[in-house]
């Protein structure tokens, strides 16, 4: 990425198109009062998910008037998008990006990643852009009142690994406060063990993201709940609101070795049953689908790059993803989840990491 419009200096002024800064925490309520005065429906426009995210992705952001604009780049890989978020139309402003992120970072495939339908619907009919659904990056909506009630054979697994961890040991919900911090983080590190999170360059990631979350809980003014069994942590979840009707989970963990954790987790307890919520599982979690509900709608998202007519030539064609069918999804009151399918899965030799080390701010 070009070193002349990006900055290694979380304390610089606030950033002007095409200037842009890390994220800080003193950034928390120019960029949330954007994104939710703009009531997003992309599940990473949270300033949480940026915040936690950013070493992982190499966030950074901007302000066009009154408009928010945030790159990021992996280590290795070009520079991409998030969609621009802010009022009117955002036709120039797209533009303006991806011909900045092929000419000032050398993007030779600019693109606008995870964009909404809403953002797809603004360009439809104006030249020079390609917008391709991608499957991998869908995010996966679900109704707060079926995640409550787990009725119907859709949730029979569920309702079976609920009723194992029953009979097999005595827990109970409270809400995620500062006493659960290390003991969260504690069940965190026990997990990577458990997965080998040193050989996963994605999962040293959310490793990272974790340790962020819940070093800095208060100030990121989060919410969840943590399942005890025996006083002792065994799974929590944490998240906020994304915008009036959804509400997103950044964070989801549980122990590996007791079966029906994650269902146990998954239902939305005490205080979460008052909003609805998104299921915003990461990579990891993804891999085992016999712990997700099966009753979901998918909510399309796509990538955004330009026309034929912008493109640097690469091998004399431009393939084009089938679009996926969706369906419609019925109710007002939401959840909904992800895959963080956002770059490659890396993989890398097995350094000797310890986990647990990072201390919990509070």
């Amino acid at each position: 990425m070009a070193e002349s419009h990006l900055s290694n200096n979380s304390s610089a002024p606030e950033p002007v198109f095409p200037r842009f800064k890390p994220l800080t925490l003193a950034d928390r309520e120019i960029i949330r009062t954007i994104l939710w005065d703009f009531q997003p429906e992309t599940s990473e426009l949270t300033f949480t998910n940026l915040f936690i995210w950013q070493s992982y992705y190499g966030y950074q952001w901007s302000r066009d008037r009154d408009r928010l604009v945030v790159v990021g780049a992996v280590p290795g890989g070009e520079a991409w998008a998030l969609p621009p978020v802010g009022p009117g139309s955002r036709v120039d402003l797209c533009r303006q990006v991806l011909g900045w992120l092929r000419e000032a970072c050398g993007a030779a495939n600019p693109a606008i990643e995870r964009a909404d339908a809403r953002l797809a619907a603004e360009l439809a009919g104006h030249p020079g852009f390609v917008v391709e659904p991608l499957r991998d990056h869908f995010d996966y909506v679900y109704r707060t009142g079926d995640l409550i009630n787990l009725a119907g054979g859709n949730y029979q697994a569920q309702r079976n690994h609920i009723n194992s961890l029953t009979r097999c040991h005595r827990f109970r919900y409270e809400p995620l406060g500062e006493e659960h911090l290390s003991a969260c983080l504690y069940l965190c590190a026990r997990w990577c063990q458990v997965k080998r999170c040193e050989c996963d360059l994605s999962l040293l990631g959310e490793w990272e993201a974790i340790t962020a979350a819940l070093a800095n809980f208060q100030a990121l003014q989060l919410k969840g709940g943590v399942i005890l069994i025996n006083d002792r942590v065994g799974a929590f979840s944490c998240g906020e609101l994304l915008n009036e009707t959804t509400a997103v989970i950044h964070l989801e963990k549980a122990d590996p070795e007791l079966r029906g954790l994650y269902a146990v987790i998954n239902v939305p307890f005490g205080e979460w049953e008052k909003i609805p919520r998104l299921q915003a599982k990461t990579l990891v979690g993804l891999r085992y689908r016999e712990k997700l509900p099966q009753d979901f709608a998918f909510r399309l998202r796509s990538e955004i790059s330009l026309g034929l007519d912008h493109q640097v030539p690469q091998a004399g064609f431009l393939w084009r993803r089938r679009s996926p069918v969706t369906r419609p999804h019925s109710g007002n009151m939401q959840v909904h989840g992800y895959r963080n399918y956002h770059r490659p899965r890396l993989q890398r030799s097995c350094p000797p990491v310890r986990f647990g080390s990072s201390a919990v701010v509070h």
